[in-house]
């Protein structure tokens, strides 16, 4: 558990990390399972086509991902924000006399 003096945030990042990885991992575990379970060992008469694709590679694959990408685009969409990092500090010169240093 993170001491309850974190800044802000960090706290808002490390929620954000932690339901982008559990995302993550469910598309992995779906999709590994799924396609060992559905595209090997298979006999080739009952292998089907879905919009070209064969079957396994349309439920293990195509739809997971794309479920994926609604999911955090929803996400992002609603639930992240944009958190103030605080006041700006003046541009300091580096030895070169360019900015940013």
């Amino acid at each position: 558990m993170p001491p309850a003096n974190d800044d802000p945030v960090l706290r808002s990042a490390r929620r954000e990390a932690v339901v982008v990885f559990l995302i993550w991992l469910a598309a992995m575990v779906y999709t590994v399972t799924y396609c060992y379970l559905n595209g090997y060992n298979r006999p080739v008469e009952s292998l089907k086509f879905v919009l070209g694709f064969p079957d396994w590679v349309f439920w293990g694959i195509f739809v997971p991902w794309t479920v994926c990408v609604v999911v955090s685009f929803y996400f992002g969409a609603t639930f992240m924000c944009d958190e103030d990092l605080g006041e700006e500090l003046p541009e300091q010169e580096d030895e070169l006399g360019l900015g940013g240093g």
